[in-house]
């Protein structure tokens, strides 16, 4: 399987083609409960961060380091989120592009070209490439994962002292057998994506009992 490559070679050859490049992605899609969020970030070529990758293969420790240095030393980042509410009235890819589009267009100064992991975001004023794995080959993209999944994993942390019970902190919202149990003993939280199968059986289930 590719790797975000170190030398950032990918990256470098859409730079050289089309200028500043901005990369993009999401975390939370899965999840069953909390926001979607994305982060788009335009690495400064001249300052290279040893140690990006993608985010789902660095220790949690590794991700706070890099997330920091991405802060510190990129052109520029941005950071959004769709609650579940939106994610239950447009779909959560409809909320994934949306969330993407935002992050992109937040970025000052904004980018000549951008990378997105295999999703299409049609209507923006430059072009954007989008590849399956992404977030394995550009450093850019892989930069974006780790912020994103940085800020969720924190937000998640907070949620949890909110609706304690599920175990946000722990599996971050995603259906693990604790969350589902929790969902099954308690029920749905406003945070709760309601669109999402495991939770409306929850709901059916409560409204059968009572």
């Amino acid at each position: 399987m590719s790797r975000a490559r170190p030398d950032g070679l990918p990256d470098l050859a859409l730079q050289r083609r089309y200028g500043l490049l901005a990369g993009v992605d999401e975390v939370g899609r899965g999840a069953l409960a909390g926001p979607l969020t994305v982060a788009a970030v335009i690495l400064d070529p001249a300052c290279t961060i040893p140690g990006i990758d993608d985010s789902k293969r660095l220790t949690a420790q590794t991700r706070q380091r890099l997330a920091a240095e991405v802060r510190r030393h990129a052109v520029a980042w941005a950071v959004v989120h769709r609650s579940a509410a939106r994610i239950d009235q447009v779909n959560v890819l409809e909320a994934t592009r949306e969330a993407m589009r935002s992050a992109l267009l937040a970025l000052r100064p904004i980018p000549a070209c951008a990378v997105a992991d295999a999703l299409a975001l049609p209507g923006l004023p430059f072009p954007v490439v989008s590849e399956t794995h992404a977030d394995e080959r550009y450093l850019c993209v892989a930069a974006a994962s780790i912020l994103a999944k940085v800020v969720r994993d924190a937000h998640m942390a907070r949620l949890a002292g909110h609706h304690p019970g599920y175990g946000w902190e722990r599996n971050r919202g995603y259906g693990t057998r604790e969350h589902l149990e929790a969902l099954r003993k308690i029920g749905p939280s406003p945070c709760h994506r309601r669109s999402f199968a495991p939770v409306r059986v929850s709901m059916n289930r409560g409204k059968s009992l009572a």
